[in-house]
C-alpha cells in the first residue's frame, strides 16, 4: 500500500510539473486571463454608473454577472471556455503516452497501474483549481480597485461557491476528456470527441429538449396554461440532463440573490410573495441537486475511465 500511495505521490508532482511547463497550460492560462479580466473591468465601469443610481447591494457579485460595453459577462465566459480548458487538459492524457511509448516504461516502474490515471486526474484538478481561484482573486483585486468597494462575507461566500462550483465542472470535462483518451488510440480523435460532446450538451440537447416539449404539449393559441407549464416542464429537465444547464442555473442562483425559484411559476403562486432577495442558506438549498448532480456524473466518468484503464494494461500486459 505504501508504495502505491508513493507512486501516486511521484506521478502526481511529475503531471503537474508536464502541465505547468507545456506551452499549451500557458496559452490556456493567457486565454483565460484576459478574457476574465477583460469581461471584469468593462463590467466595473458600467457597475460604477449602476451604484449612483440604485445603491450598493450586492454590488460586488455584479461583478461576475454584468455584461459591460461589448464584452459578456465574466460568468458567460467561463460558462463558455470551462469544457474546453478541461478538455484541453485531458485529451491527449493517456494516448499521448501511448503514441510516445512512454506508457510501457512508466508501467515498468514500481508503482501501482492505477497510480498512472489517479495522478493525471488529481494533477488536473489542481491545476484548474489553482488557475480559477487566483483568476478569482485578480477579479476581486480589480473590482476593489475599480469600483471602491470591498466585498460582504455573504458575497465572499457566494464567489468561493461559485469558484468551486467551476472546479467541479470542468473537472467533470476533464474526467470526459481521460476517457476519451483512453477509449481513441489517436489523440485528434479524442480532442474532436470531446468538443462534439461539448456542442451536442451545450447546444443541440436544448434544441431537442424543445422539439420533444412542443411535440408532447403543443402551444397554439388554443393551448392553456397547464400545457403551457408542462411544456415547459419538460423542457427545462430534459435540458438538465447537460451538465452545461446544471452549471449554468447553479451559477446564476449563487450569484443572484434575487433568483427565487428555477422552474416555471404560476401568477397565483406569485400573490402574497414578498419581493426580495434569497439568503445564502436557501440559495444552497435551491442548487444542492444541482451539485449532487454534477459530482456523480463526474464520479461516473472517471469511474468508468479508471475500470477501462485497468482492464486494458491489464490485458495488454
Amino acid at each position: 500500500m505504501g508504495m502505491g500511495q508513493t507512486g501516486l505521490g511521484v506521478l502526481y508532482r511529475k503531471e503537474l510539473a508536464d502541465h505547468i511547463k507545456s506551452k499549451r497550460f500557458v496559452i490556456i492560462l493567457l486565454l483565460v486571463a484576459v478574457t476574465g479580466l477583460g469581461s471584469a473591468y468593462s463590467a466595473a465601469q458600467g457597475i460604477q454608473q449602476a451604484i449612483a443610481q440604485e445603491g450598493n447591494k450586492f454590488v460586488f457579485l455584479r461583478l461576475f454577472t454584468s455584461s459591460g460595453g461589448s464584452l459578456p459577462s465574466f460568468l458567460s465566459f467561463i460558462s463558455f471556455l470551462g469544457p474546453l480548458i478541461g478538455l484541453a487538459l485531458g485529451f491527449d492524457g493517456i494516448n499521448g503516452e501511448r503514441s510516445r511509448g512512454t506508457l510501457s516504461r512508466l508501467l515498468a516502474q514500481p508503482i501501482h497501474r492505477d497510480a498512472v490515471v489517479n495522478g493525471k486526474f488529481l494533477a488536473g484538478i489542481t491545476v484548474l483549481a489553482v488557475m480559477l481561484i487566483s483568476l478569482g482573486l485578480a477579479v476581486g483585486g480589480l473590482g476593489i480597485i475599480m469600483i471602491g468597494i470591498p466585498p460582504t462575507f455573504e458575497e465572499l461566500m457566494r464567489i468561493l461557491i461559485f469558484i468551486f462550483f467551476t472546479i467541479v465542472y470542468m473537472s467533470l470535462w476533464l474526467a470526459i476528456s481521460l476517457l476519451f483518451s483512453l477509449l481513441f488510440r489517436q489523440t485528434a480523435t479524442s480532442a474532436l470527441a470531446g468538443i462534439a460532446l461539448w456542442l451536442f450538451l451545450a447546444v443541440f440537447l436544448s434544441l431537442l429538449a424543445g422539439l420533444v416539449a412542443d411535440g408532447l404539449f403543443p402551444i397554439n393559441d388554443q393551448a392553456s396554461i397547464s400545457t403551457a407549464m408542462y411544456n415547459q416542464q419538460v423542457r427545462q429537465n430534459l435540458s438538465r440532463l447537460s451538465p452545461t444547464q446544471l452549471y449554468d442555473e447553479a451559477t446564476v442562483t449563487i450569484l443572484n440573490p434575487g433568483v427565487r425559484t428555477l422552474g416555471p411559476i404560476l401568477p397565483s403562486q406569485l400573490e402574497g410573495a414578498i419581493p426580495g432577495i434569497l439568503p445564502l442558506g436557501q440559495s444552497l438549498l435551491l442548487i444542492w441537486p444541482h451539485l449532487t448532480g454534477l459530482i456523480a456524473i463526474n464520479m461516473i466518468c472517471f469511474t468508468i475511465a479508471y475500470i477501462y484503464f485497468m482492464k486494458q494494461e491489464i490485458r495488454a500486459g
